[in-house]
């Protein structure tokens, strides 16, 4: 079993190392609060944890349906995108501190997972590969698994929300400013892109 968890470690890290709406979000959040990347893993793992049961219980034919892909692209690209507007839209009140995004950071983390149709293909495509190995050792491997990928989301969210928090009062207001530009664009886009596959997928 250490050999799967140990696959299960390196995959999951780089799958949380490359830039992406939660790590955009984690940024934007961190000048509140030191704990807002643990805040949005909790609610990535809202959505992950039965996700990983649905495929453990065999339901992974139906995350890979056309339609379902059309639906979350959809509708939780449109999540996304209306996240990233309104974080340009109010990028100067974030960035002084006199404003907060309408949703906090474990809301977040639940709005851009299940918006998310990579995600769900990711664990319809190579999680059900995962489990699959897991599965001989029962409800203990799984167990096992659903800790070791989590606390990789968990650790690597948390360094970078404590980084950000302690920090961020040094930066210029420019920058300030420039971070949130970014986090809203970076949104955008990835909600932009999530919708134009869904859309595809039944094409």
């Amino acid at each position: 079993m250490l050999a799967v968890l140990a696959s299960v470690f390196v995959i999951s890290m780089s799958g949380a190392l490359m830039p992406g709406p939660m790590f955009a979000t984690v940024l934007a959040k961190s000048y509140k609060s030191p704990w807002a990347g643990a805040q949005v893993s909790l609610g990535h793992a809202v959505v992950e944890v039965p996700l990983i049961l649905l495929i453990y219980f065999g339901a992974a034919t139906i995350l890979e349906n056309d339609i379902t892909h059309l639906i979350l692209g959809i509708v939780g690209g449109g999540m996304i995108i209306w996240m990233g507007l309104g974080m340009l839209r109010a990028r100067k009140a974030y960035a002084g501190g006199t404003k907060d995004t309408p949703y906090n950071a474990f809301t977040a983390g639940i709005i851009l997972s299940a918006g998310n149709p990579f995600f769900i293909i990711w664990w319809a495509t190579v999680g059900a590969l995962l489990v699959l190995k897991i599965a001989d050792y029962g409800l203990g491997g799984l167990t096992a698994l659903v800790l070791t990928h989590w606390a990789v989301d968990l650790i690597w969210l948390s360094i970078v929300s404590g980084l950000v928090y302690k920090t961020h009062r040094l930066w210029a207001p420019a920058l300030h400013e420039a971070v949130f530009v970014a986090c809203g664009l970076l949104l955008m886009g990835f909600g932009g892109w999530f919708v134009v596959s869904g859309v595809l997928a039944i094409g």
